[in-house]
């Protein structure tokens, strides 16, 4: 008569869930190590870029050339263009030596000005300026960083553009991630990458930001060599020939209809 009463507490305490195991103090200790050592390479990296300077930019422009590349070729010939941008979400890209193709990027709407007038930018245009504006290393120092949700993880050293360079990843509030990887000498951006899945084909794709030949412009470093890559194919080479900071703008310089009324004369 006792054994049905064993056999059910035996049932009970296999079938009970288990307590769940504290963590470590020595893995707590370790991850808030990291994540110190992590943000110890961003801090520098802002420092490197010019400091409270330029998180308190207020725009920029930047003038040279681009190269546009397929499956890895070059195409012929390049394109001048002017680019303009004001934090947060204020830019502006003139291309042709008469500058009289205009595109404006306005918040999260995108739109073009030629000759013929305005006109909306293709959206799938508009979708990958916005993804790279919203991933750009301007906004992980000036948003992310600022999150106390944001997560960051020291990943260790890597080579990237044959120098020795800290690996950074930024996890934001939204689960997006960034990774920098930052010179260990200069502390300045070598490269940027992250992750998007394609809202089509739902295949996952990798954009990267190449920096280098940095000099300095009214006392910030500026990559005068950027490269673009879309999963590792090289698409896009910007080479700069002049920057400025902190311009003073006309008043009407980021109106749509304002672009429009002077190129159309």
């Amino acid at each position: 008569m006792r054994r049905f009463p064993l056999l059910a507490l035996t049932a009970i305490l296999l079938t009970a869930p288990l307590p769940m195991q504290p963590q470590s103090a020595s893995s707590l200790d370790a991850g808030q190590s990291n994540a110190r050592q992590a943000r110890a390479v961003l801090d520098a990296m802002i420092q490197a870029l010019g400091g409270p300077a330029w998180l308190a930019m207020k725009n920029q422009l930047r003038e040279g050339h681009i190269a546009a590349f397929f499956h890895g070729q070059p195409d012929a010939g390049t394109t001048e263009y002017w680019e303009y941008h004001a934090w947060p979400d204020h830019d502006r890209i003139e291309f042709t030596k008469h500058r009289d193709v205009v595109q404006f990027y306005l918040g999260r709407a995108g739109s073009e000005v030629t000759y013929k007038g305005k006109a909306p930018l293709p959206q799938e245009q508009v979708d990958d300026f916005l993804r790279r504006r919203d991933h750009s290393i301007e906004t992980v120092a000036k948003l992310w960083l600022n999150d106390p949700k944001t997560i960051l993880i020291y990943d260790g050293q890597r080579l990237a553009e044959r120098h020795l360079a800290d690996q950074v990843t930024v996890i934001s509030a939204e689960n997006e991630a960034v990774t920098i990887l930052t010179d260990v000498q200069t502390h300045l951006p070598l490269r940027r990458t992250f992750e998007w899945r394609d809202p089509v084909y739902k295949d996952k794709n990798v954009d990267a930001e190449e920096y280098d030949d940095y000099h300095t412009i009214d006392g910030f470093p500026t990559p005068f060599t950027i490269t673009r890559f879309k999963n590792e194919d090289m698409m896009r080479q910007y080479f700069l020939v002049h920057a400025s900071y902190n311009l003073d703008l006309p008043a009407d310089f980021w109106s749509v209809d304002a672009a429009e009324r002077r190129i159309k004369k």
